[in-house]
């Protein structure tokens, strides 16, 4: 029997998500802009095409950058 350890989704699963939370959608992308993987965030996979459509939908609008150049 293999152990490993679960992660925590910081969604909690009865909590809404919206593309204007943008302190919430930036703990799923990384310090280049780029969306992190299940793997790193511990997401559902409703949860990840949920958050992957929201990021795309903030960059669009301007809200979230495309890249990070710092």
């Amino acid at each position: 029997m293999v152990l490993y350890n679960k992660k925590f989704s910081p969604i909690k699963p009865n909590e809404a998500l919206d593309y204007k939370d943008i302190d919430l959608l930036r703990k799923f992308i990384n310090d280049q802009g780029k969306i992190l993987s299940r793997r790193f965030t511990g997401l559902t996979s409703k949860q990840q095409k949920q958050v992957t459509k929201y990021i795309k939908r903030a960059r669009v609008l301007a809200l979230l950058p495309f890249l990070n150049k710092d």
